[in-house]
């Protein structure tokens, strides 16, 4: 099936047919190269995917010329596929020559597209603000200079802040408060897992970077927040567990160095651990700002903020289960407690979330508990 735009073969009307068809009245040219580029469904629903990779640009130039034989292309018109991925389309961005018709002999090649390009560099959004992030007293007063850097750029020069390392136990707000951040000071946030960096091909993962501050820049002031970074700067010594990333690790100190001058752009790592991370890596961040666990009051203020939203009624001690939470991050107190509590509880046809849910909750964590001696005396 094609959309032909500019055609210049003529259309002929059969006698009795309802359609028009195309019939060539000149001898067929056929087409020596045809330059394709993936442009996504017509439509979107849930279930789509716009995005199209491609293993074996050999198989895909077969598999696409037995598809389309026979059809006559236009520069700007549309392929689509019927097979694999129906209703997929392509766009003819070359011909040779232009209005000519694919030959068992016709070389195509599929260039990347703007999807397959900025999929993992899209801004995101978010609502939260710094309200939201309940304690982390210490690290909002230091992430006070970046948001001053990010409203007056100008004033700093030489003195802005640009590489700054968040570290601490998973689920203690790194993500939350760069979001924060980031929705207050009404700025892009280029959030990516360093994993995602890490491409097929040698110089994918250095070009992916690139791509990255590049986008950034284009849309200053800009946060670029880069997690679980020591996926790809791990340390020397446990170079065989991270395997051949030098390439990327080169390209980020390049950016982080600001060989490129990135200004008004603010790049944030976040680690569970920074002794994991390359010297080389570290060394660059200019401040490392530590996540602790929340104490008593913030696991109580986290409990009764997540409650607020709470889809069922519960009925337990509140007090009780702030002392049983100790060692908990607030991603734990939200999915291991309550999320796992409510569940149950549902499972078990209850409309009242009570304390034997959170028992069982609190039996199949895997967060060490610790009762408090004498607290129910």
């Amino acid at each position: 099936m094609v959309y032909l735009k500019n055609n210049p073969k003529k259309v002929e009307i059969k006698n009795g047919g309802s359609a028009p068809t195309v019939k060539n009245l000149e001898p067929t040219v056929y087409a020596d190269f045809i330059e394709l580029k993936a442009v996504g469904y017509p439509f979107d629903f849930n279930l789509m995917e716009n995005d199209l990779k491609i293993l074996n640009k050999d198989l895909f130039e077969a598999y696409a010329r037995e598809q389309w034989l026979g059809l006559v292309v236009c520069e700007g018109s549309y392929l689509f596929d019927q097979k694999i991925v129906p209703d997929f389309s392509f766009q003819v961005v070359k011909a040779e020559p232009n209005g000519s018709t694919i030959s068992d002999s016709t070389k195509i090649k599929l260039i990347e597209s703007d999807i397959s390009k900025n999929n993992h560099t899209e801004s995101v959004k978010s609502n939260l603000t710094l309200v939201d992030v309940v304690g982390q007293v210490n690290a909002k007063n230091k992430t006070k200079v970046l948001m001053k850097y990010i409203q007056e750029p100008e004033r700093f020069g030489q003195w802005a802040p640009k590489n700054i390392l968040f570290y601490g136990l998973p689920g203690t707000g790194k993500t939350m408060l760069v979001k924060a951040l980031a929705n207050e000071l009404e700025v892009p946030l280029y959030l990516i897992k360093a994993t995602s960096l890490i491409g097929d091909h040698v110089g994918d993962g250095a070009s992916k970077i690139e791509e990255l501050f590049e986008k950034a820049q284009k849309n200053t002031p800009a946060i670029i927040f880069i997690d679980e970074i020591d996926a790809i700067a791990l340390h020397r010594s446990f170079q065989s567990l991270r395997g051949d990333v030098t390439e990327i690790v080169n390209a980020l100190l390049t950016e982080m160095d600001g060989i490129s001058e990135n200004e008004s752009v603010v790049t944030i790592g976040a680690t569970n651990n920074p002794l994991l991370l390359d010297n080389a890596v570290r060394s660059r961040f200019e401040e490392e700002i530590e996540f602790t666990l929340p104490d008593d009051n913030e696991r109580k203020m986290i409990f009764e903020n997540y409650l607020k939203t709470y889809p069922l009624d519960y009925d337990f001690d509140l007090e009780r289960l702030v002392k049983l939470s100790k060692n908990m991050s607030g991603r734990d107190i939200k999915e291991k407690v309550l999320k796992t509590a409510l569940h149950h509880a549902i499972s078990n046809d209850k409309t009242t979330v009570e304390m034997s849910d959170i028992d069982y909750a609190l039996k199949n964590s895997k967060v060490k508990i610790s009762e408090v001696k004498g607290m129910f005396e």
